[in-house]
């Protein structure tokens, strides 16, 4: 292998130590000397233990391969328990808080023969207060949250795929931002036991990774399917383009990203529909934002905030006290309109295999006080649906721009399949 160790995907890592040409030690190595180099900037890793992640990879150096994901480093973010890290939640509230086990992910990744590498940033209970995390394109930039240090690091070589969570845009804004593969997974596909709820009707257990066939990899190995490595369409794509009602909130580079692809994938042979969705789904945004999210936030979060609001930022703070004056009147009749919106959306998708949406407002903003406009990914979040970040442009800035690529309700996939034609005709940008 020519490549240092640390660039390579994790397909290439599982079968480089089945062929012999790799250890999991060396893999892990590489990984943690790019994070020596790189940490200072991108302040990405939230805990870390040299000496234990090497020791992780030498036993199983020494052992049978124990999965598909035998050999291969994985970042975990920072509100995923694992019994060896502490989990620690963006929060000085949590500071060294160690639990006895590992969430369900964390459990099935180590089972299939994965490195724990670390635990990596994330926001304040995964809500908008950003911790120290710096975009790896541009460190004056914002990476995106709340999974913020799952993204950079994914991005900036160190790891090849992690963790995050998404309850309104956390994987997929900062995928989209640090130019990665991002995937939320059907609601609640991926196993939630051990995590921190932000808003338990919507959080959902995802990926950060830099191809699709790593998405794929992990993913399988979580939910007890083969892999559908390097599976494509066979013919091309029927896809439907969905500017959905927040489009007028789009920046120039976003709205030039999701025309672009639109026009570039009907050249090269697929079909692409305009869907233009019911006058409802302009409430959802607003029902599921502000409250759902507020009313469940301040419900998981009842004995931080009676015990420890004055060390809860004020951002999220004032999320809680709007949660806990909600009434739960309005909170049920959000949650109606999200049901009757996932009912409404299905018959969109049927005799789809994707629809292309936009992903994020534009490029990563500058500053790292803010992580960003969640709305584009909030939309599909309450709608349940398996959603794709792809890597596909660049804005005026040079930052990464992400197209969204979204599908039915369980055909995660299919998913992978459209997402793999598509990328093969934009390629990366």
């Amino acid at each position: 292998m020519s490549r240092s160790l640390n660039r390579l995907s994790c397909t290439e890592i599982v079968q480089g130590i089945a062929d012999g040409k790799l250890t999991a030690e060396a893999v892990t190595r590489d990984c943690l000397d790019r994070i020596d180099a790189r940490e200072p900037t991108l302040k990405a890793w939230a805990a870390l233990d040299r000496d234990r992640a090497l020791q992780q990879a030498r036993e199983l150096d020494r052992a049978p391969r124990r999965g598909v994901l035998h050999g291969v480093p994985i970042g975990v973010k920072d509100i995923i328990d694992t019994f060896d890290y502490p989990t620690q939640m963006g929060s000085e509230i949590y500071k060294g808080y160690q639990t006895f086990g590992d969430a369900a992910c964390v459990s099935f990744a180590r089972k299939a023969g994965a490195v724990i590498l670390g635990k990596t940033v994330t926001a304040e209970f995964a809500g908008m207060s950003p911790g120290p995390t710096t975009n790896p394109h541009n460190p004056a930039h914002t990476p995106g949250g709340s999974s913020s240090g799952s993204a950079a690091a994914v991005a900036d070589h160190m790891v090849p795929v992690a963790f995050g969570t998404q309850t309104g845009g956390s994987i997929l804004r900062p995928a989209s931002y640090c130019g990665v593969v991002g995937y939320k997974p059907t609601f609640n596909l991926i196993n939630r036991a051990g995590i921190k709820f932000a808003a338990e009707t919507l959080d959902t257990v995802g990926l950060l990774a830099r191809t699709i066939d790593d998405v794929d990899l992990v993913t399988a190995a979580l939910v007890n399917r083969a892999p559908s490595l390097g599976k494509t369409l066979e013919s091309a794509p029927r896809l439907g383009l969905c500017r959905t009602p927040l489009w007028d909130t789009a920046e120039a580079e976003t709205r030039h990203a999701v025309e672009d692809a639109a026009s570039r994938l009907s050249a090269a042979g697929a079909s692409v529909r305009e869907i233009v969705l019911a006058e409802e789904f302009s409430r959802l945004y607003q029902a599921s934002r502000e409250t759902i999210n507020n009313y469940e936030r301040a419900r998981s979060m009842a004995s931080d905030w009676a015990a420890h609001g004055d060390r809860i930022s004020k951002v999220l703070g004032d999320r809680v006290k709007l949660g806990m004056a909600t009434p739960q009147t309005e909170y049920v009749e959000a949650l109606r309109l999200a049901e009757r919106c996932r009912a409404l959306v299905e018959p969109h998708l049927e005799g789809l295999d994707a629809i292309i949406a936009p992903c994020t407002k534009g490029e990563a903003i500058l500053g790292l006080g803010h992580t960003g406009d969640p709305a584009f990914q909030q939309f599909w979040t309450a709608l349940y649906v398996p959603t794709m970040s792809l890597p596909t442009h660049r804005g005026p800035k040079g930052l990464p721009v992400g197209i969204q690529l979204v599908a039915a309700r369980y055909r995660d996939e299919h998913l992978f399949a459209a997402a793999r034609w598509v990328m093969g005709r934009l390629g990366q940008g």
